[in-house]
């Protein structure tokens, strides 16, 4: 049989989503539901959103809910995009719930655990439970929409802000305070996925838990730019910003990897601050500077960048930051210490300049 059938109560909420609740057995929401983890395909296109499972917290839940006196009043909460249609049989009192009647069709696209993902597979632990489960249900007309709902009802709960981040490019009509890292993330996301990026695959995302330099680190550096920066000509266009903008920052670190070949290559932000969150965020402002000056390629980058040469500190000895003398480990990706090492690169950049233009004359 491929149809399941449930009565199901909805309750008064969106007039654009239906929301419905029942109630099920684990075995039964196995057969049309299941949870996709985040990842990427083998084209770099991110695939599913939920995060790692946390073995121990499930192994809590199991060993619980195995008690013959256990209960579980929080639902677990499914999205349906295909094989599921909702009938109204009764709309119900005045002040009352509708009820409705649920039919899924389990050889569909299976519907997608939004919450309760180590609930569920605590229960799928357990040999021949009969244990039900109240489950709260919506109908999704596209995948962003279930994505945004899915960061929506997680944002009461910490995710992981490198999860949220990385969704983010992929939705919109979101709050603010989110929207406005989406643009952030969504170069972020082309610079770690392009071929022929100077950072492909070195940055730390929750589908890249290799990469060695923080995705939040080089969002900071995007944001500061879209701000008041080089890539402010191309804030109101995201095909431009992910172009143009992408080359540019690209470009930059190619010169910053050929200039400062032996504090990049095989470093970790623990063996060199270059690769590190202050050195990353300091060199966006040395590329906004050299930028100011007409750099827009990795030839002009790097001319630039040589005139720092033998001034930097960046995997062994001292900064000199005026009197204040710093180990080159001891600059820690706090707000003080980024705008300490970032006004000092800039002006040695600038001194570096004026004597060479000064010799030239």
């Amino acid at each position: 049989m491929t149809k399941l059938t449930y009565t199901v109560i909805l309750p008064k909420q969106s007039e654009n989503t239906r929301v419905f609740t029942f109630a099920a057995p684990v075995s039964e929401i196995a057969r049309f539901a299941r949870v996709q983890r985040a990842g990427r395909d083998d084209a770099g296109t991110l695939t599913g959103f939920q995060r790692p499972q946390i073995a121990a917290h499930i192994r809590e839940i199991r060993d619980y809910l195995a008690k013959p006196n256990a209960i579980l009043p929080n639902p677990i909460v499914v999205a349906f995009t295909a094989g599921a249609t909702l009938e109204i049989v009764d709309t119900g009192r005045t002040h009352g719930p509708s009820i409705g009647l649920l039919t899924i069709d389990t050889s569909a696209e299976p519907a997608l655990i939004v919450d309760g993902q180590q609930r569920f597979t605590a229960l799928t632990e357990i040999p021949g439970s009969t244990f039900e489960v109240l489950v709260s249900g919506f109908l999704c007309n596209s995948v962003e929409e279930l994505q945004k709902q899915f960061i929506l009802i997680n944002n009461t709960r910490p995710l992981p802000k490198a999860l949220v981040y990385e969704l983010l490019p992929q939705v919109s009509d979101l709050p603010y305070r989110m929207s406005n890292r989406s643009q952030a993330a969504l170069l972020t996301e082309a610079l770690n996925y392009n071929d022929g990026s100077a950072l492909r695959g070195l940055i730390r995302q929750q589908t890249n838990p290799k990469g060695i330099i923080r995705d939040t680190v080089l969002q900071r550096v995007i944001m500061n730019s879209i701000s008041d920066g080089a890539l402010r000509l191309y804030a109101d266009d995201d095909r431009l910003l992910l172009d143009r903008g992408a080359v540019l920052i690209s470009e930059f670190f190619h010169a910053v990897r050929h200039v400062f070949a032996s504090d990049w290559e095989g470093k970790t932000p623990k063996t060199s601050r270059l690769v590190h969150g202050a050195g990353i965020v300091a060199m966006g402002y040395v590329m906004e500077e050299l930028a100011a000056h007409g750099a827009n390629d990795r030839d002009e980058f790097a001319r630039g960048l040589t005139l720092l040469r033998g001034r930097t500190a960046w995997c062994d000895g001292e900064w000199t930051f005026g009197e204040e003398r710093r180990r080159w480990n001891g600059l820690q990706n706090v707000p003080a210490d980024v705008r300490q090492l970032s006004l000092y690169l800039v002006q040695e950049l600038r001194r570096a300049r004026i004597r060479q233009e000064i010799r030239v004359a």
